[in-house]
């Protein structure tokens, strides 16, 4: 969950809170809800609420979230930690969304590259369980989940520091690039 708050744009500057040591990254497919959804009758039925699909920076303080407290919010809703765009791509446009290519590179150096096909559940299984749980209205944005490769995965690998730069793309779905600044 992510405080609706934490939406910026894809070339906004994004802000390292005060007093984190471990900011992380994370590209992700995301889901944008077209229609309202409960309860639905399994994966074929989440198709037809969603609207399109998005990049999305899931942008986590990882202390905060792991260290602090058993709730995961606290690490993912600080203030514009989710940089989303730079367009909505309709689902009828991209088609199969498991067929999707993901890349994201801290200060040139590229640190994830996966595909939408390797991720544990599928998109439409994953709308389809949320709506069990929660009633998803239109313009409902779900992150799916990141490919290996962010610093908490990686031993040795930096956070993120004032002055780095991240570039994120999804094939067919458009770029993103953002500079870390102090809060």
């Amino acid at each position: 969950m992510k405080d609706p708050g934490t939406v910026v744009g894809p070339y906004d500057e994004v802000l390292i809170p005060r007093g984190s040591v471990k900011t992380d990254w994370e590209v992700e497919l995301a889901v944008v809800i077209g229609r309202r959804a409960r309860y639905l009758d399994g994966p074929g039925a989440a198709r037809a609420v969603i609207a399109g699909y998005a990049v999305s920076h899931d942008v986590s303080e990882r202390e905060f979230q792991l260290e602090y407290s058993s709730q995961w919010d606290l690490g993912k809703s600080c203030e514009t930690f989710n940089p989303l765009g730079p367009w909505l791509v309709t689902a009828d446009e991209i088609g199969d969304s498991q067929n999707l290519a993901l890349h994201l590179s801290v200060n040139g150096v590229k640190r994830q590259e996966g595909h939408a096909g390797g991720m544990i559940f599928p998109v439409d299984h994953l709308v389809s369980y949320l709506s069990q749980y929660m009633v998803l209205e239109p313009g409902d944005v779900i992150n799916t989940g990141t490919p290996a490769g962010v610093a908490l995965g990686l031993p040795g690998a930096p956070y993120l520091r004032p002055g780095d730069t991240v570039e994120l793309a999804i094939d067919g779905l458009g770029a993103q690039r953002q500079t870390f600044a102090q809060a």
